[in-house]
């Protein structure tokens, strides 16, 4: 983890502050469809969002001054550019309360990996903050916030699973099975922006209702993009689909399987090799921000 010096002046005392970890799930799309592009350029999606109980931690310690800084976090995003520092400086300046925050990120979820990573840390930011400075700003605002920084950032505010419609924005909750998963990354990091503005995406895939997800008629329209440009990606699949229906999140690189126990999964992970990251889950249709959030 990269450091910077943690400046102490101005900081204000808060129950949720130094030794507070906000949680900042990662998410799984248990399906990605492009079915369809805006004249704007941004690409018209069908997915469902499902959470794990596996993601980032984050601290807060408010501060008296305005300044919003990240003073720990992963080395490969500068703090400037960190989602949770746009985050911080955009609430700050919509609420036009004048206050600030010093912010670690304890990475976890791998960078570039399609489980939403920055979006979570950015919607646990909002929320966490909106709480901290007191700002008593509606789940709906904050949501509305966090569309700003990323399509994928409402629905981890939302909190709950979800089936996406649109760029990810339109959200109706959804009530899902929540199995084990095996999820596996190989070594590389991949861009959404490279893998949405490839010609050979697929961007006309007919819609599909509840019943086609349910019996499993669908896919990921992403996976044959990324395949092509980072071979590792379909590496991963072919290994994984000798256990089961092989799945690739959001734009990759993780990839991941689904089973009814964890001894199945963990059994798998102990024969994934060793040149790949793996990790086991639970599915959670209720992310553990949600909690918080409602003040319980």
């Amino acid at each position: 983890m990269g450091r910077a010096a943690h400046s102490t002046s101005d900081t204000l005392t808060h129950p949720f502050s130094v030794d507070h970890a906000w949680p900042s799930p990662a998410k799984l799309n248990l399906f990605l469809h492009v079915t369809g592009r805006r004249r704007d350029g941004y690409h018209e999606l069908q997915t469902v969002f499902q959470f794990l109980d596996y993601g980032d931690s984050l601290y807060f310690t408010p501060r008296g001054d305005g300044v919003c800084q990240r003073v720990e976090g992963p080395e490969e995003i500068p703090a400037d550019r960190d989602l949770v520092v746009r985050a911080a400086r955009l609430l700050s300046e919509v609420s036009g309360a004048g206050l600030g925050a010093d912010i670690r990120v304890i990475k976890r979820i791998p960078i570039g990996g399609g489980l939403g990573g920055g979006s979570s840390n950015a919607a646990t930011t909002l929320v966490a903050l909106n709480r901290i400075w007191n700002l008593g700003l509606p789940f709906d605002e904050i949501a509305e916030l966090g569309l700003r920084l990323g399509a994928d950032v409402p629905v981890f505010v939302r909190a709950h699973a979800a089936w996406a419609e649109g760029v990810g924005e339109r959200l109706w909750p959804i009530e899902l099975a929540e199995p084990w998963y095996l999820v596996v990354t190989p070594p590389v990091s991949v861009s959404t922006a490279e893998v949405f503005g490839s010609k050979e995406l697929r961007r006309d895939t007919p819609l599909v209702d509840l019943q086609q997800f349910r019996t499993g008629a669908v896919g990921n329209d992403c996976e044959p993009v990324t395949r092509a440009l980072h071979p590792p990606v379909g590496a991963v699949l072919d290994w994984l689909a000798q256990h089961g229906i092989a799945r690739m999140s959001g734009t990759g690189a993780a990839c991941f399987l689904a089973f009814d126990t964890l001894k199945q999964a963990e059994r798998v992970r102990h024969e994934v090799p060793t040149e790949w990251r793996a990790f086991v889950a639970r599915g959670l249709n209720r992310s553990p921000l949600a909690d918080i959030m409602r003040g319980l």
